[in-house]
Formats: C-alpha cells, sequence, structure tokens
C-alpha cells in the first residue's frame, strides 16, 4: 500500500474474527494509504464463522473486501453499508456476471494460469482471451486482471487491453518482508512455469497449486476410478492447518497443499 499498491490481508490466515479486527487496526498504524482485505468463503475446505470475518471487515470500515470462492450476495448490503467496495474474484466470466448482478464494485477476472479457485470441466480458459471477453461483456464496472502476473509488462499489457490493474500475488511469496519460511521462497525462485498442477477439478472447484508430493497425493486420489467425490478423503492432505505450518515452522515445501501461479516461472530473485 505504501508504495502505491492496494495491500491485501487475508482474513482466513488470522485465527478468529477478532485476531483480524486486530491485524486491521496493525495495518492502520504502518500506512495511510487504502489496503482491503480478503475473505476466501469455502466452506468444505476451510470451516470458518464467515459471517463474524464479514462483520469485522464492515465494522473496521477497510477500504475494499476481496471476495473469493464464494457469493458476495449475502453480504452485499453489509459491506455497502459501511463504505466497504466489494471486489469479486471471478473465477470465470459466469461467475463475473452474477457477481454484477449482486452489485459488486469491481470485478476481477481470473484465468486458467492464476491460482485459481472454482472452475469447473471447460473451463480451463487463459487470461489473454478471459480478459478480452470480460471487457468486451462488462462495460460499467472496472475489471482487474488477474493471472499470474507478476511483472511490470503484465501490467502495461491489461492496462492497454482495458483493465484498470492487476492482481499480483505468489510474486510477493518471494520477498524478503514475506512472513514464510526462507526455504519456501529458496523452492520458488528454483521453480518454472512448469511447477503448478490442478487439484480439485473432479470436484467442480478446480485449485491451481505448486507441484509437490501432496498435490500428486490428491491427484491420484481424485482420479482414481473408485473415488466418489467424498471431500473428507482429501481434507488432511489440504488442511489449511497443514498449510500454515509449512508457511510458520517447516518450510517444507513438499508437505502441503500451497496455491501458486504460473507466474513462478517469472520468479528469479527474492527481493
Amino acid at each position: 500500500s505504501n508504495a502505491g499498491g492496494l495491500g491485501i490481508l487475508t482474513g482466513l490466515t488470522q485465527p478468529s474474527p477478532e485476531a483480524l479486527r486486530k491485524e486491521i487496526q496493525r495495518c492502520r498504524t504502518m500506512t495511510t494509504k487504502p489496503f482491503g482485505v480478503n475473505l476466501t468463503i469455502l466452506p468444505a475446505l476451510i470451516p470458518a464463522d464467515y459471517d463474524a470475518y464479514a462483520k469485522v471487515v464492515a465494522e473496521e470500515k477497510v477500504t475494499m473486501v476481496e471476495i473469493a470462492g464464494g457469493s458476495p450476495k449475502k453480504y452485499m448490503k453489509l459491506f455497502h453499508s459501511h463504505g466497504v467496495k466489494v471486489l469479486h474474484k471471478s473465477a470465470t466470466l459466469r461467475h463475473a456476471l452474477k457477481a454484477r448482478k449482486y452489485g459488486v464494485d469491481l470485478i476481477e477476472i481470473v484465468g486458467y494460469e492464476a491460482s485459481i479457485a472454482g472452475g469447473q470441466p471447460g473451463d480451463e480458459i487463459g487470461l489473454w482471451v478471459a480478459l478480452a471477453k470480460a471487457l468486451e461483456v462488462i462495460k460499467d464496472i472496472p475489471i482487474v486482471a488477474s493471472g499470474a502476473s507478476g511483472t511490470g509488462k503484465q501490467l502495461a499489457a491489461a492496462l492497454a487491453m482495458g483493465a484498470v490493474g492487476i492482481t499480483m500475488a505468489t510474486r510477493f511469496l518471494a520477498t524478503k518482508e514475506a512472513p514464510i519460511k526462507q526455504a519456501i521462497k529458496d523452492q520458488l525462485v528454483c521453480a518454472d512455469e512448469r511447477s503448478t498442477t490442478i487439484v480439485f477439478g473432479t470436484l467442480s472447484n478446480a485449485t491451481r497449486v505448486f507441484k509437490n508430493k501432496i498435490a500428486e497425493e490428491i491427484r491420484e486420489i481424485e482420479y482414481d476410478e473408485k473415488f466418489d467425490g467424498d471431500f473428507r478423503k482429501l481434507a488432511p492432505l489440504a488442511s489449511g492447518k497443514r498449510t500454515k505450518k509449512m508457511w510458520r515452522e517447516t518450510g517444507d515445501w513438499d508437505d502441503a497443499m500451497w496455491s501458486c501461479s504460473q507466474s513462478v516461472g517469472l520468479i528469479h530473485d527474492i527481493p
């Protein structure tokens, strides 16, 4: 935010709604610029009191909330009544059009190369087409491009096409400020654009993650002919607690499922 972007806190990395409130307040001591909060609504994957998290975001009157994973419909009145702008992270044009109907302020259109969540079979559309199509169809709401954007050149290209900006996520993991273990940052620098894979495709919730032992185990279970679509069989491998332990304690990038876009192929240093 201090550099001119819109920094976004991820709400569910905080263990409770009140912990998120404290983090928002802490952020205010570090910047006078606008910042936002991401709220990823995935009850099957992340059991949480989403209503309470949303209430905190509204009460703290952050500049913007980024809703991902689920529909923003339930919370639109709450956020707007507190002056919070709503950006919906849309995995497809279908999701974007629904979000527009609910009155969101911005649409984030996500290409298949991004650290996407929510795609169904047939939704394997890259940003180059997804963004152009969205700009063709949606003319009344600003559109943000999200699709493995890790460089200034990609920002310039998105602006040239008509987007108002880009989302940059994976790139910020490989920075000195990122509060994750050094071994993960080093692995990001070593990786290339082929170092990601898709999980949960069989559940119509395609999610791009770093290609590692755990991701491969999830895919083996998913594509076994005996798999009946029961997420509980995948849950221990996809557990957020497991991923949190990797980020903060072990640094074992091979032992948890974690979101990662193909922009990892554009990461060559840890500035």
